[in-house]
């Protein structure tokens, strides 16, 4: 004998509270909902019309600094604490949640030109313009008066940037050569030289942590291996690099903030042509930092604008501007992959959202599934016209807007130009240079 019973799941139409809302029951088939897709658009339409109804990226600043903000640093391990250096040397340390300075230190004599934690995290090494390096305790106890630096180091060469290794006591410096250190010991293990030129900016890479890259003042990009003698690879750009930035998820590749308006990325294992070339800014790019994530990257640049791109894109996201700042010389992206923080000539350190209309603060369960759901339907819609209109709309100053105009009329005229002369010349006398090879002079071994 076989029984058949209807049973229901309490779970499926009983409320947890007497406040929430009574579950409905819904039948997923498509042919009982002919206008799903229409009523989809309508709410994706007003989902990317909230979306930047609410984008309101600046969240505060930090006011202290006398100076310009010339470089900062976050804590490798502490999400809430932020260094910066100013142009006048002095260090602060910062307690972001609470927007506070904790500590001020005098450190150089002359500009703050670079910041990084020692391995064991309780100390900081800064380097300035008075070619010295000297080592700060990071936690002051209260027996101590003045701030006085655990160790101090004058090198006979200028130094113009450092970076740390990722968990061995070594870090390296830039100048007029790059030299490697060891904490514990006063005089470099290592020093690496190519040209007669300084060097701009040096970064260690996360993953493959044998791996240096410097950028030069005759405009070429130098790869370093720690375990060799001497360097193993350059590339020369058609204008020089002013600092660059590892993807800390990929260990071949590298984005380079370029004096020519633009930022490259570039694969170690291929240096004659970048795998993209990321346009937008109109004058000089400063700085550039990456997500945690690997998949994003913010620039600052002369034009007193920060942008953020998608690795894999050509074009910038999304652009960040107020009034007051001027031109960005130093940008970090905090740990936790949500904040952004700039430093500018203005003496203003800035903390901005990653994601301009992201909500802060702890989501219910309810308004995290909403959000979800309008986000997958932007993703869903994100060609439609309508759609793609609203979402690259943004408000930007008009001496960028006005200059974006002359630049998109340059860059045409040399595109007719070069077309017209290939097509009255003899086949094949004018090659076709792609956009991401002609800024690449040549490559060096």
């Amino acid at each position: 004998m076989k029984v058949k019973t209807l049973t229901r799941n309490p779970d499926e139409y009983l409320r947890e509270t007497k406040r929430d809302l009574h579950k409905q029951p819904r039948n997923y088939d498509p042919s009982l909902h002919p206008y799903e897709a229409a009523r989809e658009y309508t709410r994706a339409l007003n989902a990317t019309k909230l979306e930047r109804v609410f984008a309101k990226p600046f969240v505060g600043n930090l006011d202290g600094h006398k100076d310009g903000v010339s470089s900062v640093c976050n804590h490798p391990k502490y999400l809430s604490v932020y260094l910066s250096g100013a142009c006048d040397g002095e260090v602060k340390i910062w307690n972001l949640p609470t927007r506070t300075c904790q500590r001020t230190i005098l450190a150089h004599d002359g500009e703050v030109k670079g910041i990084t934690f020692a391995s064991d995290k309780e100390h900081f090494i800064t380097v300035g313009n008075d070619k010295s390096i000297k080592t700060w305790k990071y936690s002051k106890s209260e027996e101590e008066e003045a701030d006085e630096p655990t160790n101090t180091i004058f090198s006979r060469k200028i130094i113009t940037g450092i970076t740390h290794h990722r968990n061995k006591p070594l870090y390296a410096t830039c100048g007029e050569i790059c030299q490697l250190w060891e904490e514990t010991r006063n005089e470099p293990v290592k020093s690496f030289q190519w040209g007669i030129d300084g060097l701009l900016d040096v970064k260690f890479n996360q993953v493959q942590t044998n791996l240096l890259a410097a950028c030069s003042s005759d405009r070429s990009v130098i790869l370093y291996d720690t375990r060799d003698v001497g360097p193993m690879r350059k590339v020369v750009m058609k204008l020089k690099t002013n600092q660059l930035a590892w993807n800390p998820m990929e260990a071949f590749t590298f984005t380079c903030a370029n004096e020519d308006y633009n930022l490259y990325t570039f694969d170690t294992r291929h240096l004659k042509s970048p795998i993209n070339v990321h346009q937008d800014h109109t004058s000089a790019v400063d700085t550039v930092d990456y997500s945690p994530t690997g998949r994003e990257f913010v620039s600052g640049s002369h034009d007193k604008s920060i942008r953020i791109y998608e690795v894999n894109k050509g074009h910038a996201r999304d652009i960040y501007h107020t009034k007051r700042m001027q031109k960005l010389k130093c940008v970090s992206w905090s740990l936790d992959n949500k904040y952004i923080i700039s430093g500018s000539d203005e003496t203003n350190i800035r903390v901005w959202k990653a994601r301009a209309s992201e909500k802060l603060g702890v989501l219910k369960p309810r308004e995290r599934m909403a959000l979800n759901y309008s986000s997958a339907l932007i993703n869903k819609f994100a060609a439609h016209p309508q759609i793609r209109r609203i979402a690259r709309h943004r408000q930007i100053p008009k001496h960028i807007y006005n200059a974006q105009a002359e630049l998109r009329t340059i860059r045409e005229k040399q595109k007719k130009k070069e077309s017209n002369r290939r097509a009255h010349s003899r086949p094949g006398s004018v090659p076709f240079v792609s956009e991401r090879s002609k800024h690449v002079v040549r490559e060096e071994t």
